[in-house]
Formats: structure tokens, C-alpha cells, sequence
């Protein structure tokens, strides 16, 4: 098996002292804090140089051990090995620190702990640390494994987000490009000012539509992806009074705003998509159920709210992709800083949006 670095040296060795230090300053801490008086023991036999090579020996080696074993362990996690691959890095690392030991045995026994009567001793004192080892190592390597593909995931997800928003962006911006914005509006503005003399219904609903198609033309390319939140509230209030001149202003409608919009700037077509879903399926002639909009925004905060009375009879087919694509948008501009609930309910249906950070 080709054997790839996760954990440097340096890292383990590290990690070994820093327990190290953990564990003095715990022991002097209960030592400090404990009543009982402490009586001076006497100098014990390993108290010799010896004891310090040995202590110095053991610190290493097993900076080394944990090394080696939690890479290999890595390696195989992250392959997706089975259990035999496992057995087999298990059986040779024991091996491995068994014919160390057998070295130290014959050339340095005096970094033994013990004076043991042959090798076989050796490994028999042994066999818990190793079987400790191996078991810390696997389960250390297993959690990192697990932490970092869950966090690479997030990463594939959010790329792949970005890309569908850059191909969902690209589409529009072709679409826009098929449209001369300047001839819409130069024909707009000409009917416009034909209808006046005729109409003044007629004239306004040309001017609001004007407004509408600006709005959808110019604000889809915004440079952060924002626009400011004033514009989007008007553009709302442009599609309502539409619908009501369409409607002979027959539709019950309530739109609340409250709060400081100056300033304030949001994902465009977000609430607007919410308030066209409402149009679409609602009973928009109800007087005792309205449709209810209500916005209020608070420094960076906002709160949208959205609840009509679902239409009896036919209802239009959705596909649900508004409602994907507001969250998907919601996702890459905000990540966490907000809350997107959606209640269908057998009568009635509501929308409601939280951004903490807009």
C-alpha cells in the first residue's frame, strides 16, 4: 500500500506533549488541592540516570508508533479497505515492534523497564500497550476521516450550488440578450403616452408594466447578486397593482411594510416569487381571508410573511421549482443567517422568511 502523510510528525509529536503538560498541570493541581499531608518518599531505585533514558526512550518510541499507525489507519479508512487489509497493517506493525524490542533486548536492555528472562517475556509485557495503540489509532484516524469528508461534502455541495446559479445566470443573461431593452421601454413609453388621452387605467397599467420589466431586466445582474431592498419592496407593489387593474381592482390584498428599508439590500425576486405563488393559487377575491403581506426590517434583520386562502376548484399546476431555486439562492448568499418556512395547510398556505444578516 502506497503510504500518504495526513498526520506530520511534528503534529503527533505535538499532540504528545501537550498531553503531557495537560497531564502535569492536572497532577499538580490535585496535588496542590489535596488535604492529605505528603510525606516524602524515599528516593526510589529507578531514580538513576537510567530511569530518565528510559523515560526519554519510551516518549519517543511511542511518538513513532502512533505515527506510523495512525497514517496507515488513515490510508486505509480513506481507501475503503476491508478487514483483512486491516489485519494485515495490524499484524505488521506488532511484528515490527516486536523485532524492535527483540533488538533492545540483546544490544539495549537497559531501556527496558524490566529485567525479563527472554524475548518472549518482552512481548507478553507489551501486549496491552500495543492492543492500545492499534485501538486509539483506528478510531483517532476513523473520526478524522468522518470530519473531513463531511466538511469536503459541504464543499462539492456549495461548488455545485455556485455552478447551478452561474448556468441559471448565464440562461437569463441570454434570454436578455434576445430583448433590446431599449426598444421595450421606447415602445412602452410611446403607448404610454398614445393611452393617455383614452385611458387613464389603461396609460398606468402600460407605466407599471414599464416599471415591472425594468426592474426584471436590470436587476438580475447585479454585481454581489443583491439589489436594494426598497426597489424590491416597489417592485412588489408594482405586481399588486397590476394584478388589481386586471382584476378591476377587485383583489384583496394587505401589504405591510414596516421598519428602515434605506440602505438595506436582498437576494432579488426572492419576496416577489413568494407573492406571485400566492397570486397564482390563492383566492384573491375573499374579503373575510385577504391575501397577507407583511415585511419588517430591523438593522440587518428581516422578516417576510406571506398566507393566502388556497382557491377552490382548479388549481394550476407548480412544480415546485420557485420555491427550489429561492432556496438555493437563500443558501449561497446567507448560509446559516436565515430561516425559510413553509406551511401548507389544507385551507391555507404560508410563507415566512428570516434573515439575520442581510
Amino acid at each position: 500500500m502506497r503510504f500518504k502523510t495526513r498526520y506530520r510528525f511534528w503534529q503527533v509529536l505535538l499532540g504528545f506533549v501537550s498531553l503531557g503538560v495537560l497531564g502535569a498541570i492536572i497532577y499538580f493541581i490535585v496535588y496542590k488541592q489535596s488535604p492529605t499531608e505528603h510525606v516524602q518518599a524515599p528516593p526510589s531505585p529507578d531514580a538513576n540516570p537510567e530511569s530518565g533514558l528510559r523515560s526519554l526512550h519510551d516518549f519517543f518510541y511511542y511518538v513513532v508508533l502512533f505515527y506510523f499507525t495512525l497514517n496507515y489507519y488513515y490510508n486505509l479508512v480513506a481507501a475503503n479497505k476491508g478487514f483483512i487489509s486491516f489485519l494485515k497493517v495490524s499484524v505488521a506493525i506488532i511484528l515490527a515492534a516486536f523485532a524492535y524490542k527483540t533488538i533492545l533486548f540483546y544490544f539495549f536492555p537497559i531501556v527496558l523497564h524490566n529485567r525479563h528472562p527472554s524475548p518472549l517475556s518482552v512481548y507478553r509485557a507489551m501486549k496491552s500497550s500495543l492492543a492500545f495503540v492499534i485501538i486509539i489509532s483506528f478510531l483517532f484516524s476513523y473520526v478524522t476521516y468522518l470530519v473531513e469528508s463531511k466538511k469536503q461534502r459541504r464543499i462539492l455541495e456549495a461548488q455545485k450550488l455556485q455552478l447551478e446559479t452561474q448556468i441559471s445566470q448565464a440562461n437569463f443573461n441570454f434570454l436578455k440578450a434576445q430583448i433590446n431593452p431599449h426598444f421595450l421601454h421606447n415602445t412602452l413609453n410611446f403607448l404610454y403616452a398614445k393611452s393617455l388621452p383614452y385611458s387613464e387605467e389603461l396609460s398606468e397599467g402600460i407605466l407599471t408594466l414599464s416599471d415591472i420589466m425594468r426592474y426584471a431586466l436590470s436587476k438580475g445582474n447585479q454585481k454581489d447578486g443583491k439589489a436594494p431592498l426598497k426597489d424590491e419592496i416597489e417592485h412588489v407593489n408594482n405586481v399588486i397593482k397590476i394584478s388589481q387593474l386586471r382584476y378591476s381592482n377587485q383583489l384583496k390584498v394587505n401589504f405591510e411594510v414596516k421598519g428602515e428599508v434605506e440602505g438595506a439590500v436582498i437576494v432579488p425576486f426572492v419576496l416577489i416569487t413568494l407573492v406571485e405563488n400566492a397570486f397564482m393559487h390563492g383566492d384573491l377575491k375573499n374579503p373575510d381571508h385577504p391575501i397577507d403581506i407583511k415585511l419588517d426590517a430591523k438593522g440587518s434583520q428581516l422578516y417576510f410573511y406571506c398566507r393566502n386562502k388556497k382557491r377552490v376548484g382548479p388549481k394550476q399546476l407548480s412544480t415546485g421549482i420557485g420555491l427550489d431555486n429561492i432556496k438555493k439562492r437563500l443558501d449561497l448568499a446567507y448560509g446559516d443567517s436565515y430561516k425559510f418556512t413553509v406551511r401548507d395547510e389544507p385551507e391555507f398556505y404560508t410563507a415566512e422568511l428570516n434573515i439575520d444578516k442581510l
